[in-house]
């Protein structure tokens, strides 16, 4: 823990090197001087790197690294102060310094290791969000720090895990808040979701119900008519002849048995129906959990600008659209929608910017 606070204290006193505008130096050769300075240095470090061995010389080899790294970017700074400059200035450097961190990572072992790990790759994460979107606390033409000195210096009074967690939050970081906002507003979601699905399941519950008495009544006035016309018929029978009566009775054993076959028509309609409305109710809730473990796995990916992206689903197919940066962005979405369990299917009309 303590390796990876020096990691990060390294960083913010090496990170503030930009000069303003007015201040840059645009001769080649003083820029190629520091450059080469920078190089043999580096070469002296390696050297010293090479009477070591384990963990110790992995270290000593990704502090050389970072060293020379922040004197390049310190020189490229007063040389050439654009945007683009900056920007690979603070690449490189987040780059390097996340080299060291893993590399005094590696000498822990267990649960510090991971700990020590997962803190570094936010560092790092930040970092590079920060350096892509040109994002700066600093003046106007200068490179921002990874965390100012002062910062850090109050968080090393604390120990353990609140130490590092104090480092992290002191890097302003549009990532974690982005991916905050989003995870809230999947949350959200995922409870209207709930609420719909459940408004969906009452309303079906309710008409099936009234379908059921619709039938169960039409069943009984089918089933009474069918009754006072078979009583009418029997008398008319008596009135007549005895001959007659055989007829009239056959003719009400048919009447009745159309009778009975409409009353089984009508229940199994019945029960089609209730069918057809609970299966259309449970692939309705399948679809809307699916849609929202897959914006939730999007969220999660922390080189991946979900929020671009539009996600529906419908009886297991997931349709992705929206814009991202890259294509390597477009098939990691395809391949977390995959992922998640309940997709039968995955078709993609994301567009690169």
């Amino acid at each position: 823990m303590k390796l990876l606070i020096a990691t990060l204290l390294a960083t913010a006193a090496g990170a503030s090197f930009a000069a303003p505008t007015f201040a840059l130096n645009h001769d080649p050769a003083t820029y190629r001087n520091a450059t080469q300075k920078a190089a043999a240095d580096y070469r002296d470090a390696i050297a010293k790197c090479d009477t070591m061995s384990g963990n110790g010389k992995d270290v000593c080899v990704a502090e050389a690294k970072l060293a020379r790294t922040q004197t390049e970017a310190k020189a490229l700074s007063k040389y050439s102060n654009s945007p683009a400059s900056r920007e690979k200035a603070r690449t490189n450097l987040a780059e390097a310094e996340f080299t060291l961190a893993k590399a005094r990572c590696d000498g822990k072992s267990g649960a510090e290791k991971d700990d020590c790990m997962n803190n570094a790759k936010s560092v790092h994460t930040a970092a590079l969000a920060d350096a892509k979107a040109g994002r700066s606390s600093s003046p106007a033409g200068t490179v921002a720090p990874v965390a100012t000195a002062a910062a850090i210096d109050k968080c090393a009074q604390a120990a353990g895990d609140t130490k590092t967690a104090c480092v992290i939050e002191t890097k302003p970081s549009a990532v974690r808040e982005d991916a905050a906002a989003a995870a809230n507003r999947t949350a959200n979601a995922a409870d209207n979701a709930g609420d719909k699905a459940r408004d969906a399941t009452a309303d079906a519950a309710a008409k099936t119900r009234e379908a059921a008495a619709t039938a169960a009544e039409k069943t009984k006035a089918v089933a009474a008519t069918a009754a006072d016309k078979t009583k009418e018929v029997a008398q008319a029978a008596v009135d007549k002849t005895k001959a007659v009566a055989s007829s009239v009775a056959q003719k009400t054993e048919g009447a009745t048995a159309v009778a009975a076959d409409k009353t089984k028509d009508a229940s199994a309609e019945a029960a089609d129906k209730t069918k057809d409305a609970t299966a259309k109710t449970r692939v309705a809730l399948a679809d809307t959990a699916i849609t929202t473990k897959v914006k939730a796995g999007l969220v999660k990916e922390p080189d991946l600008e979900s929020l671009g992206i539009h996600v529906e689903t419908e009886k297991g197919v997931v349709m992705l659209s929206g814009f991202v940066n890259s294509k390597s962005e477009a098939d990691k979405a395809v391949k977390v929608a995959k992922g998640i369990d309940g997709v039968t299917n995955v078709k993609s009309a994301i567009q690169v910017k």
